[in-house]
């Protein structure tokens, strides 16, 4: 399948942020996906293909449903492009701490 939207672009938007919080619990069908939204499930639909083509869900047939699971691996990439970050903030909140400590002391 070709990918039209990076993963980034798939989780710019709340309601598949949404889906993929939902379906990282359990798997799920688009009805069952629609009942935890107001929009139709036309548009749940629509969310899950963008999610799918990004290879941030997977669908796995049972009889006649359709369940979408979460891709773990592929929300690693995420956290690995977010960990750089991080440790930027731990950095600051580190050195942050060190100065409420040395104020907490001086005023003893």
């Amino acid at each position: 399948m070709k990918v039209r939207r990076d993963i980034y672009q798939a989780i710019a938007d709340p309601t598949r942020r949404a889906i993929i919080t939902l379906i990282a619990l359990q798997a799920m069908t688009p009805n069952a996906l629609a009942e935890n939204f107001h929009i139709t499930r036309q548009a749940i639909s629509k969310h899950l293909q963008i999610l799918t083509e990004c290879a941030l869900v997977k669908q796995e047939q049972q009889g006649r449903e359709i369940y979408y699971s979460l891709e773990v691996q592929k929300l690693k990439e995420i956290d690995q492009w977010l960990s750089q970050f991080r440790k930027i903030w731990e950095t600051r909140f580190n050195q942050l701490d060190k100065v409420l400590s040395n104020m907490k002391k001086q005023k003893r």
